[in-house]
């Protein structure tokens, strides 16, 4: 009996070391439940939430409240054309949302009509449940901030991702390299931003005042274009003289003088179509500088 019992509890200890190895193999497991964030109306109108879904930045739950998806059937069938469109959207929006990969998305069970409003209903859902609030309502986002609770807003988001600088605005900039063509310079904002300035490149090492053309977004990151800004010169205006010549003489005829205009007109219209096929040349130029550009900065990216 003794070396059946010590055979017994060799066996449970040999079983108690591989479940002890095994546990501390497989991977930790938050206890900790997800963070709830109530979908709001306007944001499934709204659609942008889908590409923030998409591009994985929501690590929470996305919760859309029953009341929400009752509010959008009743607006789908009882408002104008305008809102039924828009409300449409958003039910297929939040079709889109269930059929992504790797979000989290739950329809909230909280009955299909809120009595006391859908903003009050996603309030005291947020105060209940300890989640937040996605939004772009201004007066919900004003209230749940009063109320202590934390706000999503997708307008807030879109604002703080946009161009430091627009087309337009102007910039003492620092020039530190050559660029693709030979008489570009390029400088760098404070966030790192390559800034191509145009017929700068004598004036590398230097820091200019430019003003921002237009921009381009890549997958590397995004590209701005500028041109320096020329100091304003007094323009002397000369006096104008009168042309001196020999008064026309009675002899000729206003034939004459139409046929000089004919010519005039024939040698200006000539030049037309030169001027126009040297813009063109000049903006094929300028395309093909940029997709330049854009592979050099995709190769060292």
């Amino acid at each position: 009996m003794e070396l059946e019992q010590l055979l017994i509890v060799a066996v449970l200890l040999v079983l108690l070391g591989e479940v002890t190895y095994l546990v501390a193999k497989l991977p930790r497991q938050i206890n900790s439940k997800k963070r709830m964030i109530f979908v709001d109306t306007s944001v499934l109108i709204d659609g942008r939430i889908m590409a923030v879904a998409a591009s994985g930045f929501i690590g929470d739950t996305l919760a859309i409240p029953r009341s929400v998806i009752g509010e959008l059937q009743f607006l789908a069938d009882n408002a104008d054309a305008d809102k039924r469109a828009r409300a449409r959207h958003g039910l297929d929006v939040v079709k889109d949302l269930q059929n992504l990969d790797g979000v989290d998305v739950q329809i909230f069970q909280d009955g299909s009509k809120a009595e006391e409003g859908v903003d009050e209903r996603l309030l005291n859902l947020a105060k209940k449940h300890g989640g937040a609030i996605c939004t772009i309502d201004y007066n919900l986002n004003k209230v749940a901030v009063v109320e202590g609770i934390t706000v999503c807003n997708v307008n807030e988001l879109a604002k703080s991702l946009r161009m430091a600088y627009l087309p337009g605005e102007k910039l003492l900039l620092e020039l530190v390299q050559k660029g693709q063509d030979s008489h570009q310079a390029v400088g760098y904002l404070q966030d790192g931003t390559m800034v191509v300035v145009e017929h700068a490149s004598s004036q590398i090492g230097q820091k200019v005042e430019v003003e921002f053309i237009r921009s381009l977004q890549t997958a590397a990151g995004k590209m701005m274009f500028a041109k320096k800004v020329e100091s304003a010169q007094p323009a002397f205006s000369k006096p104008k003289q009168k042309p001196v010549g020999t008064k026309p003489s009675p002899n000729s005829s206003p034939n004459s003088n139409t046929n000089t205009n004919t010519n005039t007109n024939s040698h200006a219209n000539h030049q037309k179509p030169n001027q126009n096929n040297q813009q063109k040349q000049q903006k094929r130029r300028s395309v093909d500088r940029e997709a330049d550009l854009i592979k050099l900065v995709d190769k060292q990216s």
